[in-house]
C-alpha cells in the first residue's frame, strides 16, 4: 500500500451522520447557516434546491480591478469574517491584497482537509457544495480574477464525482462567469498547505515552498492568488446575500458568525457541528451531547494543535485571541476530548510519529529533527524508565520551531511542548515506573498508518 493510500484510509466520513443532532432534532437557539438547507429536507442540496433556497449568487457587475474596491470586500470586513482553514486571518485583508496586485488574479479554494481529526470540509462539500462554489465565483469577481480552482484530495473519489456533477449542473445553466477547475492532488499532510497547492498547480510537487513571496503576491502562474478554505468561501456567499449585519447576529462582537467544529474522542455524539463563534470549548462539547465521561485534557486544533487541561479548556472561548494566551489556537475547528483513563503521552507519541512520516523531507528539521523527537516521545510513552530521555526530548523539540522551510516542524514542536506541560504528572510517573496502564487501552485518536511517501507520490 502506498503512503497516500494508507494515509487516506481514515477517510470514511458519512456526512449525513455527522451533523447535530443524533436524534434528528432541530438546531438550537443559534440555528445553523451553512447547514440550514440540510435541516429543511434532510438531504444534500442539488442546484435546484440551492437556487430555490438562495437564488443565484449576487455577482457584482464591476469590481476590484475595474476602478473601485468591491462591495463584497467591504462587506467581509464589516462582517469580521476570518479564515476557517487554520490561521484565522481576516478575509477582507487577504482579498484586498490580491485585488490590489498587478495583473489578473487567481482564486484557489482549498478543500484538501489533510488533518485527520477534521471532517468539516468534506461534510460541507457534500451537503452544500453550491454555497462553496458560489463563494468561489463571488471571490473571483471581487478580486478581479479570471481563473478559479478547487483543490481536493485525489483518493476521495466519491467526493470528486459529486463535485464534478455539481459543476456540470452549473455549467448547464451558465451560472458562473468563470468556470471552476477541479483538481485532484496527492493526499499527504503538508499537501494542503497553501504553497503546496500553488507549487502543484504550477507543475511541481504538492510540497510546501519557502516564502516570501506569499501567494497573494505571486502564486499560481506567478499571479496574485487568493487562497481560502472552502468554509470561508461558503460564509462569504452568505454575507454577499444577507449582509454583514445579519452575519454578526450570531457569535460574539469580537468573534462574529458561526463556525464548523469537528468533535471527537470522549463525547457522546462525535461529528461536525455548526456553532456560534466566541463560545467556550465547554459549550462546543455540549453540541455533541457533552463528554461521555471524566476528561483529563482536550486536544485543540488537531494534530498541529495543543493539549490543554480539560477544566482550563472548557472555560476558554474558542477564539484565536483567547487560545493564544494559552499557547494554543483553534486550527481548522478541531476538538478531541481525552478521557481520564487514556494516556496522553501515548496519544501524542502516535501523532508525532505520523507527523514525522508526513513531512516533505525538504529540510533538516523535517528529515532529522522530527523523527528524533518522535522516537524520544515513543520512548517516554512506551519504553523503559529513563530520566535522561526527558532532557533530550525537551532540547530536541525546542530546536524544531522556526527552523523549517514551512511550519510543519513548528506544529510538531508545539504539540510536544504542550503535551509535556499538560501531562507533567504522567511524565514523572512514566520516568519512575515505566508505561502506565493507559498505554494498553485502544487509542482515542484515529491516527492513520502512514509510511514515508515515495517521491513519485507528491506529483
Amino acid at each position: 500500500m502506498t503512503a497516500e493510500a494508507a494515509y487516506d484510509s481514515y477517510d470514511s466520513v458519512d456526512a449525513t451522520r455527522a451533523l447535530p443532532l443524533a436524534d434528528g432534532s432541530r438546531p438550537g437557539p443559534h440555528g445553523t447557516r451553512l447547514f440550514s438547507g440540510w435541516f429543511t429536507d434532510g438531504r444534500p442540496a442539488d442546484l435546484t434546491d440551492h437556487l430555490d433556497r438562495y437564488g443565484p449568487p449576487p455577482i457584482e457587475r464591476a469590481a476590484g480591478r475595474h476602478g473601485h474596491e468591491s462591495a463584497l470586500i467591504r462587506a467581509a470586513e464589516a462582517a469580521g469574517l476570518t479564515g476557517r482553514g487554520g490561521a484565522a486571518f481576516p478575509t477582507a485583508i487577504k482579498m484586498r491584497g490580491v485585488a490590489s496586485g498587478r495583473g489578473p488574479a487567481v482564486v484557489l479554494a482549498n478543500g484538501m482537509e489533510s488533518e485527520p481529526a477534521s471532517s468539516k470540509d468534506r461534510t460541507l462539500l457534500q451537503l452544500a457544495p453550491h454555497l462553496v462554489l458560489d463563494g468561489i465565483a463571488l471571490a473571483a469577481q471581487a478580486v478581479g480574477a479570471d481563473e478559479a480552482h478547487l483543490c481536493v484530495a485525489r483518493p476521495r473519489t466519491g467526493q470528486i464525482r459529486e463535485l464534478r456533477a455539481a459543476l456540470a449542473e452549473r455549467a448547464q445553466r451558465g451560472l458562473d462567469r468563470i468556470p471552476v477547475q477541479l483538481h485532484e492532488l496527492p493526499h499527504h499532510y503538508v499537501s494542503s498547505e497553501e504553497t503546496s497547492l500553488v507549487n502543484w498547480l504550477n507543475g511541481g510537487d504538492a510540497r510546501p515552498m519557502s516564502t516570501p513571496p506569499r501567494p497573494f503576491e505571486k502564486g499560481v502562474g506567478k499571479r496574485p492568488t487568493l487562497i481560502d478554505n472552502v468554509e470561508t468561501l461558503a460564509h462569504l456567499a452568505l454575507i454577499a446575500r444577507y449582509g454583514p449585519e445579519w452575519y454578526r447576529e450570531a457569535g460574539a462582537p469580537d468573534a462574529p458568525g458561526t463556525t464548523l467544529v469537528s468533535l471527537s474522542g470522549a463525547v457522546r455524539h462525535p461529528g461536525v457541528y455548526e456553532a456560534p463563534m466566541g463560545a467556550t470549548i465547554g459549550h462546543l462539547l455540549n453540541h455533541g451531547g457533552g463528554p461521555s465521561g471524566p476528561l483529563s485534557a482536550i486536544l485543540v486544533g488537531g494534530f498541529f494543535g495543543s493539549w490543554l487541561p480539560a477544566r482550563t479548556a472548557a472555560e476558554t472561548r474558542f477564539t484565536k485571541e483567547d487560545l493564544s494566551a494559552l499557547g494554543a489556537g483553534p486550527g481548522a475547528g478541531i476538538l478531541v476530548a481525552l478521557p481520564h483513563q487514556a494516556c496522553g503521552l501515548a496519544e501524542t507519541a502516535s501523532i508525532l510519529s505520523f507527523l514525522a512520516n508526513n513531512s516533505a523531507q525538504q529540510c533538516g528539521p523535517c528529515r532529522f529533527g522530527m523523527p528524533a523527537v518522535a522516537d524520544d516521545f515513543a520512548t517516554l510513552a512506551f519504553g523503559e524508565a529513563d530520566p535522561s530521555v526527558l532532557m533530550r526530548l525537551e532540547q530536541r523539540a525546542g530546536l524544531l520551531a522556526g527552523r523549517g522551510a514551512c511550519r510543519h516542524p513548528d506544529g510538531a514542536s508545539r504539540l510536544a511542548a504542550t503535551a509535556l506541560r499538560t501531562f507533567a504528572a504522567d511524565v514523572q510517573n512514566h520516568l519512575r515506573f515505566g508505561p502506565c496502564p493507559g498505554t494498553n487501552l485502544p487509542p482515542v485518536l484515529d491516527v492513520p498508518d502512514s509510511p514515508v511517501p515515495d517521491p513519485e507520490e507528491w506529483k
